[in-house]
């Protein structure tokens, strides 16, 4: 098997909230949407797992996370944000926009109805 072939499990992520069986668990679809994205970058080697560590690492450890992990997944989609950004496949900018404009999707969604970003009242 060659580097290029190495499999990490992201499961056993330090931190990652788990059921008590041990399975990670998600409380929300996109924690899990997040979690699968991170999985498939990595496994396209889009960045090392050094890199996700690294990047994960600084992340949930900012001063200003909550010390009982409630936001552990918000971490995990910055630290996601920032690796990307820092290897130049995505703009800062433009994550904000996107993350603005599925805030006012959310905030206009019916209660129970599917989050869309054509939800977003600002959007064209």
């Amino acid at each position: 098997m060659s580097a290029c072939d190495t499999v990490i499990d992201l499961t056993a992520s330090p931190g990652l909230p788990r059921s008590p069986e041990g399975a990670p668990v998600f409380a929300e679809p996109w924690q899990a949407q997040a979690f699968a994205m991170t999985v498939h970058l990595h496994a396209r080697g889009v960045f090392s797992w050094a890199e996700w560590a690294e990047s994960l690492s600084a992340e949930v450890h900012r001063p200003e996370r909550a010390v009982d992990g409630s936001d552990y997944f918000d971490a995990w989609v910055a630290a996601l944000a920032g690796l990307l950004e820092r290897k130049g496949l995505a703009d800062r900018d433009a994550v904000e926009t996107l993350r603005e404009s599925w805030q006012r999707a959310a905030e206009a969604t019916p209660h129970g109805a599917p989050i869309e970003l054509s939800n977003d009242p600002l959007r064209d």
